[in-house]
């Protein structure tokens, strides 16, 4: 006798595709994208000026 087998929790049963880009992502991209930039921008007016922007 035999059973079916248990159905995985985690299988994605949805027909998307998973790198379609979604505006979340737009928008995670670009503040994670400007905070980076900030960070870089600042680094160097601190080795250049001797002082950082705030």
């Amino acid at each position: 006798m035999s059973f079916p087998s248990p159905k995985d929790p985690f299988e994605n049963n949805s027909k998307k595709d998973p790198k379609k880009i979604t505006s979340t992502r737009v928008a995670i991209w670009t503040i994670v994208g400007g905070f980076g930039v900030y960070l870089v921008v600042n680094g160097l007016v601190g080795i250049i000026t001797g002082h950082s922007l705030l």
